[in-house]
């Protein structure tokens, strides 16, 4: 079984898909969803599912030993970053090295980096003049957005797109697409 650490700062919503798609696994299980916000949605989401939520604020992080027993208690191969802001410490990201995967709401090395979140970025692509937008699916290391990049999958942007319904667009293939790659990447760990 590999187990799955979800990291999430805000609604929640891939974390809930992503719960829900491994929910009836006999090889994959999301062991828990640690938020970085009291208020996050993610929290009540994961809680709903029957999912263990902890809470540990940005500055934790920057701790090893707030955040190291927790992910060997459970037994963590893998952490997913859903909607995380959080920029993970190296003592993470060199202990799981090419363990960690997040998820971004553009086609990298599009609009990455520092600042370049949410709504941000679909801003971002709109004022380009962009023809398409789109996912990356990436592992994490010590620059924002720089990992290595595992999927991606695009959709059109349209003459009339504002950012909310280039977001919803964006939305629907990370929903579509997130669980399975980390499927995959869960399964040759």
């Amino acid at each position: 079984m590999t187990n799955i650490a979800i990291f999430a700062s805000g609604t929640g919503t891939n974390a809930e898909n992503i719960i829900r798609y491994f929910k009836d696994s006999d090889k994959v299980r999301v062991a828990f969803v640690l938020v970085d916000n009291p208020t996050a949605q993610a929290r009540e989401r994961a809680k709903n599912l029957g999912v263990p939520t902890f809470i540990r604020m940005r500055p934790e992080f920057k701790e090893p030993t707030l955040i190291m027993p927790l992910l060997d208690l459970y037994q963590i191969d893998l952490i997913v970053l859903a909607g995380s802001l959080i920029f993970l410490p190296e003592y993470l990201t060199s202990r799981y090295d090419h363990r960690i995967i997040n998820i971004h709401p553009s086609l990298l090395p599009k609009y990455g980096g520092k600042g370049f979140y949410g709504q941000k970025v679909h801003e971002a692509a709109l004022a380009s003049g962009d023809k398409e937008s789109g996912i990356t699916i990436h592992y994490v290391n010590n620059e924002y957005d720089s990992g290595d990049i595992i999927f991606k999958a695009t959709c059109p942007i349209l003459p009339d797109d504002t950012p909310d319904s280039l977001a919803e667009r964006v939305h629907a293939l990370e929903y579509q697409h997130f669980p399975h790659v980390i499927e995959e990447v869960a399964l040759s760990i």
